[in-house]
């Protein structure tokens, strides 16, 4: 957590022990007004903007539909691995869902507050292997996990009006965070710790390289030298210092950074043709 945001912290913490009777530490250690409860509701109210929005557009593969069986089950076959890894703070209170976003010209995914995620078939068409995927996915758990998402929100739109959104007492910037969700961009210490958590969450698989994400970013970088800018630099810079990092994390971790190796990531790919 950066030191200006700590203050903002403990300063209105300070205001919630005087008028309100209490501020909570999570799990993470943080003492926030926003409640994990909070964070669930307006999870639930965000993500229902989200799926309006892009099942408008055509775009939201539905999980229900059978003719998605093969990309979901593939999907939530990844997902639980990193969600079960014994290493995940809100495994139980967050809803943990993950959609597709058919769009093969985007190369991203995004979380909400209470653990929804999203992965545009771009992103996952773009990588070579599953554990380069694990690593992103571990990325934008960890956003979710560590209340990021909840935090840089109430930078934005302030704690108060953030509450509103949550209760579903204000539609417009529901509207208006679900838009901007896709390029929230996250300071350098909440990347820095996502980065980090993907590395232990993928360490508790005992099966994907822990270091997959640095696998992602290489692969950016060359793209990058070539001339073509992926659209994840926009709201997840510096790739290169981020590579080393992840490397060193993986490092003093002592976890496994061998490929698992698995065979079906292909299969994946061609299931969202």
């Amino acid at each position: 957590m950066s030191r200006i945001f700590q203050k903002i912290t403990f300063l209105g913490c300070l205001f919630a022990t005087i008028s309100l009777g209490g501020c909570t530490q999570d799990k993470n250690g943080d003492r926030l007004i926003f409640s994990i409860e909070d964070d669930i509701k307006l999870g639930a109210q965000v993500s229902h903007e989200v799926d309006s929005t892009y099942l408008a557009k055509g775009q939201l593969l539905d999980p229900t539909n059978p003719k998605n069986k093969v990309a979901y089950d593939h999907l939530n076959r990844i997902v639980n691995k990193i969600l079960n890894s014994g290493r995940v703070s809100y495994r139980t209170e967050f809803t943990w869902d993950t959609k597709i976003i058919k769009d093969d010209n985007v190369l991203n995914a995004f979380a909400t507050p209470g653990g929804h995620i999203y992965v545009y078939s771009g992103l996952i068409k773009y990588l070579d292997n599953e554990d380069q995927f694990a690593g992103v996915l571990g990325h934008e758990i960890a956003h979710a996990d560590q209340r990021h998402s909840t935090k840089q929100l109430q930078r934005q739109y302030g704690l108060t009006l953030l509450l509103s959104v949550a209760l579903g007492d204000n539609p417009g910037t529901l509207t208006q965070i679900a838009t901007s969700l896709t390029t929230l961009k996250f300071d350098r210490d909440a990347e820095r710790e996502a980065d980090d958590y993907s590395v232990v969450y993928l360490s508790g698989t005992n099966y994907y390289a822990c270091n997959g994400a640095a696998g992602f970013f290489e692969k950016i970088i060359k793209e990058n030298q070539q001339g073509r800018t992926p659209e994840f630099l926009s709201t997840h810079p510096d790739p290169g210092n981020r590579v080393e990092a992840i490397n060193k994390k993986a490092t003093s971790e002592g976890c496994r950074t061998q490929f698992s190796g698995a065979t079906t990531y292909q299969d994946f790919k061609n299931s969202l043709n």
